[in-house]
């Protein structure tokens, strides 16, 4: 069984959360179960990796936060806005790059 966090990851929690709410608003542990179902659970990200990401982006302007009351419970749901779209072209502009290079370097076919 493979690492769940290793050091090659860096960026990939970011990118991950970016593609999952550019298509639908979602709460924290929403997106923790979305990123292991979307990735086969290959990735398997906690909430201790999560929010802080979530908080980053906040931070930075990518992201809108808004809380809800839902069952009698406060959650807070996050949006993707033109600065966190912006962001998540770049980003997986990026990925690509890279996995095209690595497959490359593996000995596969650099066509991403």
């Amino acid at each position: 069984m493979g690492q769940t966090n290793p050091p090659f990851m860096s960026g990939v929690p970011e990118l991950l959360l970016l593609r999952l709410l550019e298509q639908r608003e979602m709460y924290g542990y929403e997106l923790v179960k979305a990123i292991k179902i979307v990735t086969g659970e290959s990735i398997s990200l906690g909430e201790g990796v999560i929010y802080p990401v979530l908080h980053s982006l906040e931070r930075g302007g990518a992201l809108k936060a808004k809380r809800k009351k839902v069952a009698g419970r406060t959650r807070v749901y996050y949006s993707l806005n033109a600065k966190g779209k912006t962001r998540l072209s770049r980003l997986q502009d990026e990925w690509l790059r890279i996995q095209s290079g690595v497959t490359a370097a593996l000995g596969g076919t650099a066509d991403a």
